[in-house]
């Protein structure tokens, strides 16, 4: 399939694709990201290992839609669950064993 990246035209082939990620390990995702085979990679990192070039020159969107296009699943953003900090009052209350104050 043709597909153009940073101003420049890729034939990629699904099979190709899964080849070049072969052995790659995934980075820490923070964005989109593109599953590939079990293995979930940073779009950003996918356009860098099949296209060969500078991160900076292409955005995550033009990898998304190529690898969509080729069947792959992608995704907006990591599927990491919010972190509840407690508030002051909650770990002054949790250290000195008293009632928990409720929520407002």
């Amino acid at each position: 399939m043709r597909c153009v990246i940073a101003r420049y035209p890729f034939e990629l082939t699904k099979n190709e694709v899964l080849a070049s990620m072969k052995g790659i390990t995934p980075e820490l995702i923070s964005g989109e990201s593109v599953t590939i085979g079990r293995r979930r990679y940073p779009a950003k990192q996918v356009g860098e290992v099949i296209t060969r070039q500078d991160r900076r020159d292409f955005t995550s969107g033009e990898v998304v839609r190529a690898m969509t296009r080729l069947g792959f699943t992608c995704h907006d953003h990591p599927d990491a669950a919010p972190v509840r900090v407690p508030t002051p009052l909650q770990t002054a209350t949790e250290l000195l064993g008293g009632p928990a104050p409720r929520d407002v």
